[in-house]
């Protein structure tokens, strides 16, 4: 099997999977293959917001303390490899493609002896956790791809850290029809002998998370994003105080990731307590280091270029915040992109009074796409003059025509263009 079949493969995979949401199937290929999650040491993340920050941020400390980091995360934003990495780098194609011939051979048995086979997330989240164990990781940051009790990742028995980023509305209908039922779904993944590490939640959510860790007897620490006292905001650099922790340097830009990274020092500081040996300055020099495509990254400098990956309420409004905060006083032109299935009336009508202009594109290969057309009729609706646009490139070029030189660019909204349209910078600038 070479890297194209095994991409194929994989993506396929949900042909043979059932439409019940259990992890039956995936338990029962990772007993055949040894059970390698069970070998890890794993830092098990969810969230709504933010749990990709965190783990950059936690990933980042932990690789500069001298540990072998493993990194599972979900979505990818520019190429599919990007899933799994260790310290940093992808996984190389040729292991990628041995290691699914396991799995697709694996799944071969299981669908002659009548059980179930693996969906495509659950598929690779089993390729995942062979090559960590291969691999000979210290420790894994895991994230959830969505919710938290019937996630793939849920398959763990024994994380060391359990963190929650931000709990907000997301998925509705799905994990639950209300915030208490999302934080639930979410808890789901806290186990017996694990530390609880969370951000401080609406009321609602943090209630979930508490009676879960209660439950289990499992210890709760709580980051507060307001003790995060700003030094100086930047697009490029800021630096914060939080508590003991003084003049912290961090690169991702953004109002909201001061919490995050208040939450990944919290999740540092447990896992001190454990015994895992990280010196202060492997914890100023890793906050420093974390990077995080997609929230808040500037992509050209003249004009000022950002995209952003905010596509539900909570994204919008701290993201309006940050554009209120560190771009005051600059004409934004907006580029736009959301799956049908998200929050796209809210978002816009967040991020409206924002912009002088917004042009809209339909996520490219991607069946819950929603219609430029659709978008640019309910950015109208607020009151946000808006142009369809045929293709991403077109958006770009009509965005950088609209723009003076002091003028500001932002692409936000759905994750899954803003990867070609960074591609599509790239290529351009060369």
């Amino acid at each position: 099997m070479n890297y194209r079949e095994a991409r194929e493969f994989l993506e396929g995979c949900n042909r043979y999977a059932g439409e019940e949401l259990s992890l039956g199937p995936l338990s029962e290929m990772l007993r055949r293959l040894g059970d390698p999650q069970d070998r890890l040491s794993l830092v098990h993340i969810a969230g709504t917001n933010g749990k990709g920050s965190t783990l950059a941020f936690i990933s980042s400390v932990l690789q500069e303390a001298g540990y072998r980091v493993g990194r599972y995360i979900s979505p990818t934003i520019f190429e599919y490899r990007e899933r799994i990495q260790v310290n940093g780098t992808y996984i190389p194609e040729e292991d990628l493609a041995r290691l699914t011939e396991r799995i697709r051979e694996t799944g071969k048995e299981m669908l002659k002896e009548g059980y179930g086979h693996p969906t495509a997330f659950e598929a690779e989240t089993a390729l995942a956790f062979l090559y960590f164990a291969e691999q000979g990781c210290d420790l894994v940051t895991l994230e959830c791809g969505r919710g938290g009790l019937t996630d793939a990742t849920n398959v763990v028995k024994h994380p060391r850290l359990t963190v929650f980023a931000s709990i907000s509305l997301d998925h509705l209908g799905v994990l639950g029809d209300s915030l208490g039922e999302i934080a639930a779904n979410k808890a789901g993944i806290i186990k017996s002998g694990c530390t609880v590490v969370t951000y401080r939640q609406e009321p609602e959510a943090e209630r979930e998370i508490r009676k879960k860790a209660e439950a289990l007897s499992c210890p709760v620490v709580q980051a507060d994003p307001e003790r995060a006292v700003n030094r100086r905001r930047g697009i490029r650099s800021q630096r914060f105080d939080y508590k003991t922790w003084k003049d912290m340097e961090i690169s991702l830009a953004g109002e909201y990731q001061f919490g995050n990274a208040a939450l990944a020092l919290e999740s540092v500081e447990a896992l001190r307590g454990m015994g895992y040996e990280i010196s202060d300055e492997a914890v100023y020099r890793g906050m420093k280091k974390a990077y995080w495509p997609a929230r808040f990254t500037v992509l050209n400098d003249c004009p000022l270029f950002i995209i952003d990956g905010a596509h539900n309420r909570d994204a919008a409004e701290k993201l309006r915040r940050t554009v209120e905060t560190t771009l005051k006083g600059r004409r934004i032109i907006g580029i736009m992109g959301m799956l049908s299935d998200k929050e796209y009336e809210r978002v816009t009508e967040t991020m409206a009074p924002c912009l002088d202009r917004v042009f809209t594109v339909t996520p490219p290969e991607n069946p819950r796409a929603l219609s430029a057309g659709i978008l640019a009729e309910t950015a109208e609706k607020h009151g946000l003059p808006a142009q369809t646009c045929a293709d991403i490139p077109e958006a770009v070029e009509k965005a950088l025509d609209a723009s003076k030189e002091d003028d500001v660019i932002l692409a936000f909204g759905s994750l899954s263009y803003l990867g070609e349209l960074a591609g599509y910078i790239q290529k351009r600038r060369q």
